[in-house]
């Protein structure tokens, strides 16, 4: 059955979210305008407009010039001011484009969820075996749906100014919300006009609608596949169900200090839209870097590029627009005190979301092609992506520059014991780190760039470009902490009367520690002993000024926990990226593969990865690992069960149990039970013993997937001051254990020697058994079983293949041996000769090869990206306060 109502539902919300987002538009230009009020201002004295310093003689202040207007005479007894109805429209209008986006999400998740795959998004990106939670994944791994999840966020923001907002900044500072709404509704409209004019992509296609030509609708125009494509196997981890989200709610939080921006140009009041946009800049940059640092531990913990970062351009796509946006907050600070730090607020607010805009351009139009394993594929879009970005540059730097003469001059020239120089100066840091970043990561646009004009460019991105970037940005971040701490000096006036001796005692502090933990961890690369100097000064100034502060008022603390956590960040950076210690060394001399991932630096692949063959012990640096085998996931099962005790009923995501499924002591299934099993990973059960006898497991999992082939994520055991960081590099191919080499038939007597798969092997035994699993012997029936020990280096094994005579019919069941990877049956018993024949079949032996590493004081990192949110929310909470007050005050 092919469900259509829903579809047609979400595709009538998107027209009207998009329709809605013109007219409030339109509604809230005209509102700011004054339009809605033009009848009245005929009647009575021309309104008077809200610039800073107005005067009686109606002279406007516009950052010291003046502007003098003839004031129209005033009429007797004028009427009160009439409804603003061009207002009252734009707002009724936005909320009903909020409604239709709600609506345009939920039709959308009710065709993910009900299993709608006849549409080709559902199709697409879903299946049947998704748990709930990752179905919501779904829900943004396409580009509709993520254009979808920023509209939402837009629109709940949206909502939430015009309840909040002051009228004097509603109507300006909306427009342009709405204006970015229509943009993004533009982008999942899906209309075409003409034969080839596409505006969007809707995510409401039929499969035969998106798919015309295959050849399966021309049989059958109503066929609906039983089952989709499924979530990408990456993406199904739960930190792929709040990382979108929060890093689209940054996005849609960096739009709003741009929409005041924006406004208070147009006003003509280049300074008032700072108080207003201060908090919700702080709460923007909080959330921004929250959703990068998300995607940081996403990959560390299912990618396995053995890090959190690997200066991807989509990565640093996201990383510079937060960059500018901290920047931003910096000049934001001093822009009632310096027209030089107000005219920076400007350009890096405004900067701040042409960047994210340019980063959707990166991300989605296709340009960054191989580039980037993050990037989307071209939907076609990028004419649009290219018109969003070029049509707010235009707005943006064409407002700036015609309402720059209203920003004066400084008076006095800036000095350098003043906290405007210094937190100018960090804010120029930050910019430049940001520039680094983004002029290298924009490398494929120049390429693109110089085509058009029939220019062939050989321009590529760094082949090494972890090295690359950090050998810049590594600098670049010494002198922030640097900064962090004399600034905060500056600013609480520490170093009054032009002295420096308040930082004699944290830079004496800063030396002694720097030092012992120097010659104590045995640091010898120069480069790393500046950044943990500079780390540790930012934490001795801004600690000691935190203990100050706090004594006084713990609420102006946000500042001094931001700078502390952001060093904690840098000395975790630098000891789990600097100090990763691989404990995983082949000192087999074996050459492990000839892949050709290993072919760049083959050496160095081989050394640190190590063999292990199933069950079978090796020594690695201070721990003894044991490969235990093969595990998967079942749905009401905790934990992990062999793969072996479950025969996997493959398309079907469940399985039959081979045997009792039993953990910790409960039974769960019975053999032959059925159970539900989750989708697409094995994992391999690694056992480390340490030298204290205590085991632990850790369980990474690789997926053989036939678009994107081996996917491999690691696992990781958590200590306080190192994490074990194991993954797998190479895994026989799936189906080999199924495939057996031709038999191979050896008689021989008891106490005779033979060879299975290489391994010497002796029958030690012949004895008559009653007990043959899965058989019944009764009275009148035989049975004798083997004993047959195989020598490997680590020991012996005991394969017992029976022999048995029931109901005068002959079985001899093989029994089969993973770690020798041999079948083996007991095929006929010579008693005149007293010998047995076996036939033999060898295959493929279960192994893996594996890397471990330890990555040492890396919850540094994490404590102190809590610490920076903890500041950012004090910060923004005091800053909201401080314009509340303003507000009531006005009022």
């Amino acid at each position: 059955m092919i469900h259509t109502t829903v579809g047609q539902l979400g595709h009538f919300f998107v027209i009207l979210s998009f329709v809605t987002a013109l007219v409030a538009t339109v509604a809230y230009f005209l509102s700011a305008l004054g339009l809605g009020k033009m009848a009245q201002a005929e009647l009575v004295e021309e309104p008077q407009l809200a610039y800073a310093g107005e005067s009686t003689s109606r002279e406007a202040n516009f950052g010291g010039k003046t502007a003098k207007r003839k004031a129209k005479p005033a009429v007797q007894n004028p009427e009160p001011p009439a409804r603003d109805d061009w207002r009252t429209l734009a707002r009724w209008a936005f909320y009903i484009h909020g409604a239709a986006v709600v609506g345009v999400a939920s039709s959308l998740f009710y065709i993910i969820y009900n299993h709608y795959f006849e549409y080709h998004y559902a199709w697409s990106h879903s299946s049947r075996a998704l748990p709930v939670q990752y179905m919501i994944s779904c829900f943004w791994e396409g580009q509709e749906g993520s254009f979808l999840l920023w509209l939402f966020w837009n629109a709940v923001l949206g909502v939430v100014l015009t309840r909040t907002s002051s009228k004097q900044w509603e109507a300006p500072m909306l427009a342009i919300f709405a204006l970015v709404q229509a943009f993004l509704a533009s982008m999942i409209l899906g209309v075409i006009f003409g034969d080839s004019f596409k505006v969007g992509s809707s995510p409401f296609l039929l499969l035969s609608e998106a798919m015309p030509d295959a050849p399966i609708f021309s049989a059958d125009p109503n066929f609906v596949p039983k089952d989709g494509n499924g979530l990408n196997p990456l993406l199904q981890n739960y930190w792929m169900v709040i990382h979108p989200p929060t890093l689209f709610l940054g996005f849609a939080l960096a739009l709003v200090p741009f929409a005041y921006c924006i406004a208070g140009l147009w006003r003509n009041q280049p300074l008032e839209w700072i108080r207003p946009a201060l908090p919700w800049t702080l709460i923007g940059g909080m959330v921004l870097g929250i959703g990068v640092m998300m995607g940081g531990y996403w990959a560390y913990e299912t990618l396995n590029f053995e890090g959190y970062w690997n200066w991807d351009p989509v990565e640093n796509a996201v990383y510079v627009p937060w960059l500018v946006l901290v920047a931003a907050l910096h000049t934001m600070l001093i822009a009632k005190r310096s027209s030089a730090g107000l005219k920076m607020a400007i350009i890096l607010t405004i900067s701040t979301y042409v960047l994210i805009l340019y980063s959707t351009f990166l991300s989605r139009s296709g340009i960054l092609g191989n580039a980037s394993v993050h990037s989307f594929t071209d939907l076609g879009l990028s004419g649009q992506l290219l018109l969003y970005l070029m049509a707010f540059i235009v707005l943006a730097v064409a407002l700036a520059a015609s309402k720059w003469k209203y920003i004066p001059a400084d008076t006095d020239e800036a000095s350098v014991y003043s906290k405007e120089f210094w937190l100018f100066i960090g804010a120029t840091v930050l910019c430049l780190a940001a520039f680094q970043v983004i002029a290298t990561t924009s490398i494929p646009v120049y390429n693109k760039i110089l085509e058009s004009f029939g220019k062939i460019s050989n321009l590529a991105l760094p082949a090494d470009q972890v090295a690359h970037y950090s050998k810049f940005q590594i600098w670049f971040f010494v002198a922030i902490a640097l900064l962090t701490g004399v600034a905060q000096y500056i600013w609480w006036r520490k170093l009054e009367n032009k002295k420096w001796d308040a930082l004699i005692t944290p830079g004496i502090l800063t030396l002694l520690i720097s030092a012992g933990l120097i010659a104590f961890g045995e640091m010898k690369n120069p480069v790393y002993m500046a950044l943990l100097v500079a780390s540790i000064f930012a934490l001795m100034t801004n600690g000691n000024i935190l203990l100050d502060v706090i004594r006084g008022n713990y609420r102006l603390s946000g500042g001094a926990i931001s700078h502390i956590g952001m060093a904690l960040m840098l000395l975790g950076i630098l000891y789990s990226a600097g100090y990763t210690k691989v404990i995983s060394i082949n000192n087999s001399g074996l050459l492990i593969s000839k892949q050709e991932e290993f072919t760049k630096d083959n050496n160095k692949q081989n050394k640190e990865n190590t063999l292990l063959w199933l069950n079978q012990p090796e020594r690695m640096g201070q721990y003894q690992l044991t490969y235990r085998g093969q595990r998967i996931e079942a749905r009401d099962v905790p934990g992990y069960i062999p793969r072996k005790d479950v025969e996997v009923i493959e398309g079907d995501f469940h399985g039959v149990a081979l045997k009792d499924i039993i953990q910790d002591g409960k039974v769960y299934h019975k053999k032959g039970d059925t159970l539900a099993l989750y989708p697409e990973n094995t994992y391999y059960d690694v056992e480390y013993r340490e030298p204290n006898g205590k085991i632990f497991n850790l369980y990474p999992r690789a997926q053989v997937n036939e678009r994107m082939g081996l996917l491999a994520s690691p696992d990781i055991r958590h200590k306080a001051d190192r994490d074990m960081y194991t993954y797998v590099n190479s895994v026989p191919n799936p189906g080999d254990e199924n495939k057996w080499e031709k038999t191979e038939t050896y008689s021989v007597a008891i106490k005779d020697t033979f060879f299975l798969n290489d391994y010497v092997a002796i029958l030690d035994d012949v004895v008559r058994t009653n007990e043959v699993e899965g058989m019944e012997i009764g009275p009148e029936d035989a049975a004798v079983r083997a004993k047959v020990r195989v020598l490997d280096k680590n020991g012996e094994h005991i394969l017992s293949p029976a022999f048995i005579i029931k109901n005068r019919m002959v079985a001899h069941p093989a029994e089969m041996s993973d770690e020798l990877g041999v079948r083996i049956q007991l095929n006929e018993i010579n008693p005149q000769t007293g010998k047995f024949t076996f036939a033999v079949n060898r295959t493929q032996r279960d192994y893996i090869v594996m890397k471990a590493i330890e990555k040492p004081l890396i919850n540094i990192l994490w404590i102190g990206t809590l610490v920076v949110v903890i500041g950012f929310l004090i910060a923004t909470v005091r800053r909201y306060r401080d314009f509340d007050k303003m507000k009531n005050k006005v009022a």
